[in-house]
């Protein structure tokens, strides 16, 4: 069997646009992200230039309005960009998906005045997002954060902190879900908070086992006193907007993980067709290839459910249910087929001579980001059997 090169994913795209952007993606992936993924990723390096010309090319703002600034393509479109670029770097595509859901909060509940001054910069004019809903206390009991804002004349005065903030202490502006009123999910608020606002400050960033290009850090909040014109939505409809984003967001976290579980099923079958043991190419064994047709099956099977779920949302239709699916079965497919492409590889794939160690350790944090697969799991049987007994 000849060696054989990874051939780029059958897509059905709806429009010729589409096709072009697609096209376009995998030329930004394969000359400015491909070629120092290893080296950026061992030096923790966030690529900030990348995303710079991301947002050049119109890729940071694709599911929001035209009107101010975004491209307005439909989710089963950004989507699949997701995923493209999450297979060239997950550093990259889940920073723009964290990007697209910091912005979702004002692109859907902002005025047409707050829109007006602030969505063109953030959708393309070269500016990152941070989205700050979790709290070092309040996890997955998201409802339970502490982060408190008190009204004072015109302006709101926001001190806490949050944590596991992707783009933490780099990003140029937050959306912060803070206490406004009383305890529960009726008491919080969302705000737009600049990345330079005096009293917000970040830890150092988070040792990880993966993503180490991506920062991932405490955000303080010590006094930061934002206008109420910053606030987003009506007091006490933060966390309506917060689980609104969540279930959009989870899609992106899905198309991430097909992307590195794709990319990680490319390395397995190079490999496989280029080792040669007893005399023939390893592929050619079919106890390994059951193992790649497996791995290829579970990543069809993944994004065929994510673009279900796109169409459903693309259509105004109830989604959520399935972009829990979606997430749950996406990152666990993820961490499958990043194990099996490891084992593929043998001895060598426990070495960060190749992608395949890298690509199993980032697999790992797909399970956990924007709700565990547990908390997946809970949101599915409350859609099947109603919520559970108090």
């Amino acid at each position: 069997m000849p060696d054989r090169a990874p051939q780029p994913v059958d897509r059905q795209l709806p429009t010729d646009e589409a096709r072009d952007l697609i096209s376009l993606v995998r030329d930004i992936a394969q000359h400015e992200i491909a070629p120092s993924v290893a080296e950026e990723e061992d030096a923790g390096r966030f690529p900030r230039e990348v995303f710079t010309l991301l947002s050049d090319s119109g890729l940071l703002g694709l599911p929001y309005d035209a009107e101010f600034g975004g491209g307005e393509q439909p989710y089963e479109v950004y989507l699949q960009v997701l995923e493209e670029l999450a297979a060239a770097r997950l550093t990259v595509g889940l920073g723009v998906s964290v990007h697209t859901l910091a912005s979702y909060a004002l692109a859907t509940h902002g005025t047409k005045e707050q829109q007006a001054e602030h969505l063109p910069a953030m959708l393309g004019g070269g500016l990152l997002g941070a989205y700050c809903l979790s709290e070092p206390a309040s996890g997955s009991d998201a409802a339970s954060l502490r982060t408190k804002a008190v009204r004072e004349g015109d302006d709101w005065v926001i001190t806490g902190t949050k944590a596991w903030i992707t783009h933490g202490g780099i990003a140029d502006f937050c959306t912060v879900m803070a206490r406004t009123g009383e305890d529960g999910p009726r008491g919080i608020t969302a705000f737009l908070v600049p990345g330079d606002a005096e009293g917000l400050s970040a830890a150092v960033p988070e040792r990880k086992m993966g993503l180490k290009g991506s920062p991932t850090a405490q955000v303080h909040l010590d006094g930061v006193r934002v206008p109420d014109a910053r606030r987003i939505g009506d007091e006490g409809q933060g966390f309506a907007i917060a689980l609104s984003a969540l279930d959009s967001g989870r899609l992106g976290i899905a198309a991430c993980a097909i992307g590195v579980a794709q990319a990680a099923l490319d390395e397995a079958v190079s490999y496989a067709a280029g080792r040669r043991q007893f005399g023939k190419p390893i592929a050619d064994f079919q106890g390994l290839r059951f193992m790649l047709a497996d791995m290829a099956t579970q990543i069809e099977a993944g994004r065929a459910l994510y673009l279900t779920a796109a169409r459903l949302r693309d259509a105004g239709l109830p989604f959520a249910k399935q972009a829990a699916m979606a997430k749950l079965h996406c990152t666990d497919t993820a961490m499958r087929v990043t194990t099996d492409a490891v084992q593929v590889l043998g001895g060598y794939g426990y070495t960060a001579d190749f992608p395949a160690e890298r690509y199993m350790r980032e697999a790992k944090v797909l399970q956990i980001v924007e709700g565990t697969n547990q908390i997946q799991r809970m949101v599915i049987a409350r859609h099947l059997a109603g919520p559970e007994e108090r």
